[in-house]
């Protein structure tokens, strides 16, 4: 056994996985925790699945299982996130209390058997979960490996549609509009006859077809996870002390969550993040490649943007540093969707992530599970439970985060360029999409195929994003924003109040880059659309306005305006979507080479007090909005300028992206997502932080495949 270490270092990135002992067929505590210990990890996530555990009947506690786990754990210097199991009822508890059974249609119990299937509003559950919640921490809230409470797990992922969800929904309702004649004034219920005499004539959501109507109810849904949260944040920290945080695991794709509201209630924000691996993880050859789309992996986001967007996504939930506490270790989800990593990826995802500001990276799970509905949902060890080519590689990796130290601490990533995420937006084009899919069915991804198109683009032009939630710039200012980001993007904000859009009109003018998307500025914060002219209230900042749209059967060649300061390369096209720009002052920076779409102009460009307003009114493929991106940056971007020198153009499979950690140190994470092996010139002087060799200006930095370097910038910060 190791060396009992009597406080864990919790001031070092965290490295680890969710353990489960009680879920192993022999008793194998001790091996584990050694092999986590010899691994470098750091942390473990215990206890959030098993409620019939803790309690296998009503009001009978077992509590004393867990004490080895934690007693061990300490032995070893392992710190331990303690969660709260409220995610996964006991089968005693749905069978007494059917009624607590959420409903996703009206009338309708989801059954149980999986997980998540309560309603959390209600009072019995409520009742039960207070109970079980209050004994587990009364027990281990003070136990000294606890550095934190992990409150529920992955909430928001139903829509519940139970008789006293939907009348709590009508009393909120009642008490935002006051009677019902402001309700049918604001959603427009002349149409089809819906204007309602009183509140009881309400409909249900099953039948709705009213936009208005799903984006308050998409709203309230997201409220009630919030209030939720809030609820047990509020519970455990009765029993916590200073040192120790509470937070919940956020799944970005669930429907109820709007996560810059939710994780205001907490210390930290935790989040999930899965990314398809193998050759969802390559970078192609060619200039502005698209990412290459590897095998459907479940729950997982294929692709590199799509890590670096996830990373960037939780960054942006509270603006801050953040916790992984779920990744892959090797398969994600079901018996069919096993695609172990090759040899390097695990490493380089999580040098990622941290890259992005994580402060713990931790695999679900440890050991692979022989039973259940997720056996083939793959762990640290295999089933045999040996360690192998997993363990070892992530063996590697806590070596590595030991070896950085506390130099990786609440890193806070680059911010070339700065971009504006909007849930309500996204919940009205899931409800109505804008853009249709390969089928031409309506795109319920619309929104993210909008914002997405942006974020790619920058990406493959060397550029980090800053993701902003809309909530969040008013507390900046329009003044504040332009300082801090002097480039925003601001695709698909279609449910927007005036005093946003009027703040977007005051950065440019401050000083700006302002980037429009489409359907920004096109509808209001009941989703209605604006009665004038798009973009609404930005139409003279952006020198432009438009009456028609389109959208687009297929792709649209675009080519650069002759003597324009825009490089639109060969294969630049629009997609998806066009808006009939009509120029009131803007200068055209390119157009589509169509008989019919070729009298608007694609993208135009408009002076704008000290600013500048950019329109882009089609859906950009990767090349061109890799183009756009290059030319809006009003300075080199921070991947690529180093002093005097310049980092020399990097091969397509190659990311270099750039963190600075409170002290000031900057750090740059260079990858190379492909089996080739690649060298570059170093720009400036730089430490290997994992190989402790120094390089000068001008020396080669040799990358295999798969591989990652963390270099640390030397001689100071050349852009400060």
């Amino acid at each position: 056994m190791s060396q009992d270490i009597s406080s864990p270092d919790t001031s070092r990135v965290l490295f680890g996985a969710a353990y489960y002992a009680e879920y192993q067929l022999t008793d194998r505590l001790d091996a584990d925790l050694d092999l986590m210990a010899a691994a470098g990890m750091s942390v473990i996530r215990v206890g959030e699945s098993v409620w019939s555990t803790w309690e296998p009947s009503d009001g009978e506690f077992h509590l004393d299982w867990l004490q080895p786990v934690a007693d061990g754990a300490k032995q070893r210097g392992i710190s331990v996130i303690l969660g709260t199991p409220t995610y996964a009822v006991p089968p005693w508890l749905a069978r007494r209390y059917p009624e607590i059974a959420a409903e996703r249609q009206t009338g309708v119990p989801i059954p149980w058997g999986a997980r998540q299937e309560v309603d959390y509003t209600h009072p019995a559950f409520r009742f039960h979960a207070e109970r079980v919640i209050r004994a587990i921490l009364d027990r281990y809230a003070g136990h000294p490996a606890v550095i934190g409470v992990q409150v529920d797990n992955e909430p928001g992922l139903e829509l519940f549609r139970n008789r006293g969800v939907f009348e709590r929904f009508v009393d909120t309702l009642r008490a935002r509009y006051g009677d019902v004649r402001r309700l049918n004034d604001a959603w427009g219920l002349t149409y089809w006859s819906h204007r309602l005499s009183a509140w009881a004539d309400l409909w249900r959501p099953d039948g709705n077809t009213f936009p208005q109507y799903d984006l308050a109810w998409r709203r309230f849904q997201a409220d009630l996870t919030t209030e939720f949260i809030g609820w047990q944040a509020g519970i455990a920290r009765e029993y916590l002390t200073g040192r120790q945080f509470v937070t919940t695991c956020v799944a970005y794709s669930r429907p109820a969550v709007q996560d810059d509201r939710l994780t205001a209630a907490l210390d930290v924000t935790a989040a999930n993040l899965y990314y398809g691996m193998q050759d969802g993880l390559a970078r192609a050859e060619g200039p502005a490649a698209a990412t290459a789309a590897g095998p459907a992996q479940g729950w997982a986001a294929t692709g590199v943007p799509s890590l670096y967007f996830l990373a960037d996504r939780a960054f942006s939930s509270r603006q801050a540093p953040f916790l992984v506490t779920e990744t892959g270790a090797t398969s994600i989800g079901g018996s069919a969707m096993n695609y172990p990593p090759y040899d390097g990826q695990l490493r380089q995802a999580a040098w990622a992530l941290v890259s992005r500001g994580a402060r713990a990276v931790e695999y679900w799970h440890w050991h692979t599970l022989h039973y259940g509905a997720e056996t083939y949902w793959g762990g640290v060890l295999p089933h045999s439970l040996r360690p192998g080519r997993i363990y070892r590689e992530a063996a590697r990796i806590g070596s590595e985060l030991a070896r950085a130290g506390d130099l990786l601490t609440d890193l806070e990533p680059d911010a070339d360029v700065a971009m504006v995420y909007s849930l309500p937006s996204k919940w009205a084009m899931q409800f109505a999409p804008p853009l249709a899919d390969a089928s031409g069915s309506p795109d319920r991804g619309s929104y993210e195929r909008i914002v997405r198109s942006f974020y790619d683009g920058a990406l493959d032009a060397g550029l980090q994003v800053r993701i902003l939630h809309d909530s969040q710039l008013p507390a900046l200012g329009p003044e504040d924003l332009a300082r801090r980001f002097p480039v925003l993007y601001v695709p698909g904000l279609y449910v927007a109040d005036d005093d946003l859009l009027d703040l977007l009109a005051g950065y440019a003018e401050a000083g700006g880059h302002l980037v429009l998307g489409i359907r920004t500025g096109y509808g209001d914060t009941e989703a209605r659309a604006r009665p004038e002219a798009a973009p609404a209230r930005l139409t003279g900042t952006a020198g432009i306005g438009y009456e028609e749209y389109s959208n687009l059967a297929g792709e649209l060649p675009v080519t650069g305006t002759a003597g324009g300061p825009l490089r639109v390369p060969a294969g630049a096209r629009g997609t998806g979507w066009a808006d009939g720009l009509e120029p009131a002052g803007a200068e055209a920076l390119a157009s589509y080479a169509h008989p019919h779409f070729g009298r608007w102009p694609a993208v135009t460009t408009h002076r704008c007090g000290a600013g500048r307003a950019t329109y882009v009114g089609t859906l950009p493929n990767r090349p061109l909005a890799a183009a756009l991106a290059a030319w809006a940056e009003p300075v080199s971007p921070a991947g690529r300028e180093w002093g005097s020198g310049r980092w020399a153009e990097t091969p397509s499979t190659v990311t270099c992206t750039r963190a600075t950690n409170p002290s000031g140190q900057a750090l740059r994470f260079v990858h190379n997502w492909s089996w080739d092996e690649v060298s570059l010139p170093v720009p400036g002087p730089v430490r290997d932080v994992l190989a402790d060799d120094r390089l000068a200006a001008g020396d080669r930095l040799t990358l295999g495949p798969w591989d990652v370097k963390v270099l640390a910038e030397e001689g100071g910060d050349p852009r400060r």
